[in-house]
């Protein structure tokens, strides 16, 4: 049998990674939230820089956010505090979500799905294994996502001073909203 030539075995290569990249989406606009509503105050915050991808085929994700990117707070002082006490961002500059969706889906043609993302979100350097209901609807190639869960803190090693406990819930809602596009 002849040896296929270099070239050849390069263009085949590059075309089945090219066909591979069509199923992968990234994320392009994105919004997180977060609220902590504890008995003496309410805490928002949201950031827009979640990075991600969903592979289609194999219905895998990853995502990613700094920690030191959520903005709103009702103060500078509380936002300092939220980034050096509570999430310590220097120390853990990053949360990340990455598994597999469960339910098996067509993520190419257009229609809406509620499935569950199962992986291993890490926050504060804690790594949890949960499961998250999603909310997926794919129009004219983009899919959009949309979840809220809850994160307890303790799971994640995040303590509450005593002198501030009434004023930072230890169950903390977080909002996420995703619009994702194919991999060009």
């Amino acid at each position: 049998m002849k040896k296929l030539p270099i070239v050849f075995v390069f263009l085949l290569l590059a075309s089945v990674g090219t066909y591979a990249q069509q199923m992968v989406f990234l994320a392009q606009k994105s919004k997180v939230s977060f609220v902590s509503d504890a008995p003496l105050e309410l805490i928002k915050a949201s950031s827009n820089r979640l990075q991600g991808a969903i592979d289609a085929d194999k219905r895998t994700f990853a995502f990613s956010i700094p920690t030191d990117s959520f903005k709103g707070f009702n103060s500078p002082l509380q936002q300092e505090h939220f980034y050096e006490n509570y999430i310590e961002a220097k120390a853990y500059p990053v949360s990340t979500f990455e598994g597999k969706i469960i339910e098996q889906v067509d993520l190419i043609n257009n229609g809406s799905y509620s499935v569950r993302a199962k992986g291993k979100l890490n926050i504060h350097g804690v790594e949890q294994e949960r499961i998250i209901k999603v909310q997926l609807r794919v129009s004219n190639g983009v899919i959009y996502a949309q979840t809220d869960f809850t994160v307890l803190l303790q799971d994640h090693n995040i303590t509450i001073p005593k002198v501030v406990f009434q004023k930072i819930a230890e169950e903390i809602k977080v909002m996420v909203e995703v619009e994702f596009e194919k991999k060009k």
